[in-house]
């Protein structure tokens, strides 16, 4: 179905931006697993706009409710169903759109697939459908924990202005030292500047979030069609705003020849079987080597900026549209928890599936 995702680990979210609220049901998380409510709401808080000035200033509070699957801070093997109620929407911001078709959404892809949409905040199409993805990343990543494996996700390019230097040399404990989540102090503050002066032009901007997971053991992943790398790919083709992914060198390696590409295996002190390199991005042939797995995912400047355009209504007829409403100049800050989400709950669906492969 278009609104689940996962095989074993399986999520399916509900909702709309200014209808009643967003949410999500989980099913397949093992029993026992304790959480607690206050660290999925934790994880919201760092995807909830208004947290800065670099954000939207629409004010959700996005708090959680626990309506099933989890009972005495663990969870039951049931269904787990989770829900956020929408206090701050103003759907009035978004009448003068009824009709039209903004640029680069997709208000006219919805029309000629539906018939009919809600253009309020774009409905299903909004960002805020994310929510649902974080509420669930965040039993995900708990899940995740106990097989050690970590995941850090941040800010690595704000329109041209890139980190230089590899993640290795990257301090990810800093990543929540500034808004714009970049472990680089001296380059987030460069990208802070350059976001609040597009704002400032009623403007809009793009960029990328880098992700690195730590710890996920040889064997996840499937050779043929759902590939590790696919299936992490796909999530993160998901999310609104997203352009493109790459892994490992990605399209770095264009420029390197096979010899110097090649990732050479040697066992270290401890009997354990490495890479001397890691151009493959801890993926070989769609299944974890056991090496550190890191991508990119880049993200097009936001669709609605507060300037006059051109574009046409649902009848054909030539209009200049205005945006309105509370919008983000850069969806980056918030789309870091929202990467960080999907890529665990990838990983969770993989542990389990490799669970059950050598039962």
């Amino acid at each position: 179905m278009s609104n689940s995702y996962g095989k074993l680990f399986r999520i399916t979210t509900f909702g709309e931006s200014h209808g009643k609220g967003v949410g999500v049901v989980i099913d397949g998380c093992p029993a026992g697993l304790e959480i607690s409510r206050e660290e999925i709401q934790l994880a919201l808080n760092r995807r909830k706009p208004g947290q800065s000035n670099l954000t939207t200033p629409r004010q959700e509070a996005d708090q959680v409710e626990i309506l099933s699957g989890i009972f005495e801070g663990k969870t039951l093997g049931t269904p787990i169903a989770l829900v956020v109620y929408n206090q701050d929407a103003e759907s009035k911001d978004y009448s003068h759109i009824q009709n039209a078709f903004r640029p680069s959404h997709a208000d006219y892809t919805y029309t000629a697939k539906y018939g009919h949409r809600d253009h309020r905040g774009g409905g299903r199409s909004s960002a805020r459908e994310t929510l649902a993805r974080v509420a669930a990343g965040a039993i995900a990543a708990k899940l995740l924990e106990r097989q050690h494996v970590k995941i850090a996700t941040y800010v690595s390019q704000v329109g041209k202005i890139q980190v230089r230097k590899p993640y290795q040399q990257l301090d990810f404990s800093k990543i929540e030292s500034n808004a714009v989540r970049c472990p680089d102090g001296k380059t987030a503050s460069r990208m802070i500047r350059l976001i609040e002066e597009t704002r400032d032009k009623h403007d809009s901007i793009g960029g990328v979030v880098s992700c690195v997971i730590q710890g996920v053991p040889a064997g996840w992943g499937e050779p043929v069609f759902d590939k590790l790398h696919a299936e992490l790919g796909k999530a993160m083709l998901s999310i609104n705003a997203v352009k493109g992914f790459d892994y490992g060198s990605g399209f770095d390696s264009l420029g390197m020849t096979g010899s110097q590409h090649n990732d050479i295996f040697f066992q270290d002190s401890s009997g354990n079987i490495q890479t001397k390199t890691n151009y493959s991005g801890g993926i070989q042939g769609g299944i974890s080597n056991g090496q550190d797995i890191y991508f990119r995912v880049a993200f097009k400047p936001v669709a609605t900026i507060l300037q006059t355009q051109n574009s046409i209504d649902a009848q054909g007829n030539e209009i200049q549209l205005e945006g309105k409403g509370r919008h983000d100049p850069c969806v980056l800050p918030r789309a870091v928890p929202i990467v960080e989400a999907m890529a665990a709950l990838v990983l969770a669906d993989f542990m389990l599936r490799a669970q059950v492969s050598k039962l």
